[in-house]
């Protein structure tokens, strides 16, 4: 049957992704869409470091900070980069693409989460985009058999499974346990009361984490680590860069892996890449 390959990952600045090793990954890697986060560049960034490629792409406000894009082997239908109230700057947080696999449409995401920062101006922005996110993920998964996919960076590990150290963490961003409700909502059974860890309650959105789908319950595995010190070597990470498919489509992954460098040295990222096969 044949199979649409998605790769997702946060490549810490475009250029210096391409100079470090990136297009030798990707040559090998046969995937056919490719959602970026912190590209930090231009288009003719993105047209030198993916030859071949055609993309969309939404720069961020302030230039060499965010930016998301959408790279792919077959065009684009149609992009969006609406999202949110007009109250806050979501520019180079948000890009959707529509495609037709077949006989069938699918909106691709790629999201860059604020990273925020606990009791700052910088957490409020990021309550802000994650209220913008669960609005949006209503809307995208709210027909039956809907075939969409949100993926990236998303700056929050859901569960105490996503951060090898998360005892550390809890009262740090990306491991608030009000930032985790959110997902506690967003993966719970669609229309039922959700109650998240923080002990909020609301409306469960039914879609489906598919790392976790296919791993079941075990650590990570991770898809960030920080450049300081061994966190990579000992493998100190945290799963913080998703595939979130609806139901329908979550039936149609078939495989999922994090394509992490083999030593510290091969890196061209502090990210992993995310690939997941589709069947269509």
């Amino acid at each position: 049957m044949p199979h649409l390959r998605i790769a997702s990952v946060n490549v810490n600045g475009i250029r210096a992704a391409a100079r470090n090793g990136m297009s030798s990954w990707l040559d090998a890697a046969d995937v056919d869409i490719l959602t970026l986060q912190e590209v930090r560049g231009q288009d003719e960034h993105l047209e030198a470091a993916l030859p071949g490629w055609t993309f969309v792409h939404d720069e961020a406000t302030a230039k060499g900070r965010a930016g998301v894009a959408i790279a792919s082997r077959i065009p684009a239908l149609a992009s969006r980069t609406d999202f949110g109230d007009d109250d806050f700057d979501s520019k180079g947080r948000w890009i959707e693409a529509d495609f037709l696999i077949g006989d069938r449409p699918l909106t691709v995401v790629s999201a860059y989460v604020h990273s925020g920062e606990a009791d700052t101006p910088k957490q409020e922005e990021k309550w802000k985009f994650l209220d913008a996110f669960g609005v949006r993920l209503a809307e995208l998964g709210g027909a039956d058999g809907a075939l969409a996919l949100v993926t990236g960076d998303l700056n929050v590990g859901h569960r105490e499974l996503d951060i090898r150290n998360w005892r550390g963490n809890r009262k740090k961003a990306g491991f608030l346990p009000r930032e985790r409700a959110y997902f506690d909502r967003f993966l719970g059974a669609a229309g039922e009361t959700v109650e998240g860890v923080d002990g909020s309650t609301g409306t469960g959105l039914g879609w489906v984490d598919v790392g976790r789908a296919f791993h079941g319950e075990v650590d990570g595995p991770y898809t960030w680590w920080s450049m300081r010190g061994q966190a990579f070597d000992n493998d100190s990470g945290w799963r913080i860069d998703y595939h979130l498919a609806t139901p329908a489509l979550a039936e149609r992954a078939t495989a999922y892996h994090v394509a992490r460098a083999a030593a510290y040295d091969q890196r061209w990222s502090d990210h992993a890449p995310v690939v997941v096969d589709y069947t269509y």
